[in-house]
């Protein structure tokens, strides 16, 4: 996935700011190799944080009574 995603946003992003010229690989490889690093720790560390954040919040469900 981290992968994937940094592959797919690099290159969109290198598109946008530096255009199609004889410089684009070199631009797009030694940014998608630094979205990668970043992609790949976001996406093992982010999980793991967010359930632990997740798992000290009290979520109480309302019950909705309806009268006949």
């Amino acid at each position: 996935m981290a992968f994937t995603i940094s592959f797919f946003i690099s290159f969109i992003l290198v598109s946008i700011n530096f255009g199609y010229s004889s410089m684009f690989l070199q631009f797009w490889s030694k940014i998608w190799a630094e979205a990668f690093i970043c992609a790949f720790f976001g996406a093992y560390f982010f999980p793991k944080f967010i359930q632990k954040l997740m798992n000290t919040i009290d979520f109480v469900e309302e019950v909705n009574q309806q009268h006949k």
